[in-house]
């Protein structure tokens, strides 16, 4: 699901899930993975005011509203079933009229 990259980025700790992939991040994070979070919420519709790669407050608005939307645990962090669940809507969609370009 995820770039083959991301396995070997040690830089921001352990993956959310224990098979591999994406580090948690929450509100205050600062990274990469903030941005490509952005870019998967603005996608499937879910605006989080811009890509920044700072998780703020509309990036959590915008992670809590997609959770409530999957039935997830709306907790507005973005671990191991967010981004699973973030990684498997957004394939195949191709730019769409809410993606940041």
């Amino acid at each position: 699901m995820t770039p083959t990259w991301v396995h070997f980025d040690k830089r921001f700790g352990k993956p959310a899930c224990s098979t591999g992939g994406f580090p948690t991040i929450r509100r205050g994070s600062l990274s990469n993975y903030v941005l490509i979070a952005q870019d998967d919420l603005n996608t499937l519709g879910f605006r989080t005011g811009g890509l920044d790669g700072i998780f703020g407050s509309a990036t959590q608005n915008a992670v809590i509203a997609y959770q409530r939307s999957r039935g997830l645990s709306a907790d507005g962090i973005v671990g191991c079933n967010t981004w699973r669940s973030l990684q498997e809507n957004v394939v195949g969609t191709g730019p769409t009229n809410t993606t940041i370009n």
